[in-house]
């Protein structure tokens, strides 16, 4: 149960991670300051090599599954989109936090401390449905919620449930930050090769 949330987890922090830095930590490269080059490819690509990193962790939990002669159910085939959504939460945050990382300096010192936190308040450790209904929607806000819980409920099949209206809500909160991060990244962009 663990390694299945870890899966969707560890590829959306260290996305993040790679993603918030790619604009600062490429600063002294030409194409950033002097010549036009659509600088959005930076976290872009930052988020394509974390998901080569992913695949290699997923083919891991395959050889886990031909090890302990676990067969997944036919929820098997939901892993995709699921996969799609953890790609749109990772690239959507992770451009919204680029853009503030080029204006704002200290945003490197506070994604750590957004990772650190978010493996607590996101359900890596636990099952989601152990929280109280009421309380339940409330906690899916965090998109990361509707993508372990998918994730399990792909590769474990009915040992996991899954809640619709958090899976819902994980869409809706994952296609804003898309929204809102590549529109605050081209809104910023222009002043990009001065802050750099």
């Amino acid at each position: 149960m663990v390694f299945a949330s870890l899966l969707p987890w560890s590829f959306f922090s260290s996305s993040l991670a790679d993603a918030s830095s790619s604009l600062i930590s490429n600063r002294n490269a030409e194409h950033i300051s002097k010549v036009y080059f659509p600088r959005l490819i930076m976290p872009v690509a930052a988020v394509m090599i974390e998901f080569v990193d992913f695949l290699i962790s997923l083919g891991l939990f395959v050889a886990l599954m031909i090890w302990y002669r676990f067969v997944p159910g036919w929820q098997i085939i939901f892993l995709p989109p699921f996969v799609a959504l953890a790609w749109m939460a990772s690239l959507g945050i992770g451009t919204w936090i680029t853009a503030l990382n080029v204006k704002y300096r200290y945003f490197r010192y506070i994604v750590p401390f957004i990772l650190q936190l978010g493996v607590y308040v996101s359900p890596v450790g636990f099952s989601s449905s152990i929280l109280p209904a009421q309380w339940r929607l409330f906690y899916s806000q965090n998109p990361l919620i509707g993508i372990i819980d998918g994730f399990r409920r792909c590769l474990l099949g009915g040992q996991s449930q899954l809640y619709w209206s958090g899976i819902v809500l994980s869409v809706c909160v994952s296609a804003l930050f898309v929204w809102v991060g590549v529109r605050t990244f081209r809104k910023m962009e222009r002043s990009f090769a001065d802050l750099i």
